[in-house]
């Protein structure tokens, strides 16, 4: 099995650029940038165009805010490394498409399905949603909830897991 590595914070917290970071320090190109994120918006359109370019001419970039699994076991033979940003958007772009609690959790059984499977290192970022207060609203539970779940099954199954605070990197599993 190829190293996964779980990189995991709060929002802002400097995720992204550590995964970044690690993934030029130790891959040589091809290297795959797999993007959960929709531009939805002019503001989220900005923010994408602007990673793209952090990101730079090494990567390969993918735009797949659904179908990650299918998309890891597809290209992970072509690449030395993929980078997968971010697992808390998939999941809030599952609950768009209506998927229920139960198919939810059934994508995250099949994305861990796939982790162990794929032929190159990957990094996977997230936000850890929990430590806030509890949400007002039954969906927005649920998505707690469910991001909680993705978090400790791919933290599971993860050779090494990194949480981010105030940008600096806190291993929490070697």
């Amino acid at each position: 099995m190829n190293p996964i590595r779980f990189i995991l914070g709060g929002c802002r917290s400097g995720k992204s650029k550590h995964a970044l970071t690690y993934a030029n320090n130790h891959w040589q190109p091809p290297k795959c940038f797999i993007a959960t994120c929709e531009p939805l918006d002019p503001e989220m359109q900005s923010r994408i165009t602007h990673h793209q370019n952090e990101r730079g001419p090494d990567w390969h970039t993918i735009e797949c805010p659904i179908n990650i699994c299918e998309t890891i076991q597809h290209e992970s033979h072509q690449f030395n490394g993929i980078l997968l940003d971010c697992i808390t958007l998939w999941i809030n772009n599952l609950m768009c498409q209506d998927m229920d609690e139960a198919s939810v959790k059934r994508q995250i059984a099949q994305l861990c399905h796939a982790l162990k499977k794929i032929k190159c290192p990957i990094i996977i970022v997230s936000n850890e949603v929990g430590l806030g207060i509890v949400p007002d609203n039954a969906m927005a539970r649920l998505y707690r909830d469910l991001t909680g779940f993705a978090n400790q099954q791919i933290a599971a199954i993860s050779n090494q897991v990194d949480y981010m605070v105030a940008g600096i990197p806190m291993e929490v599993k070697i």
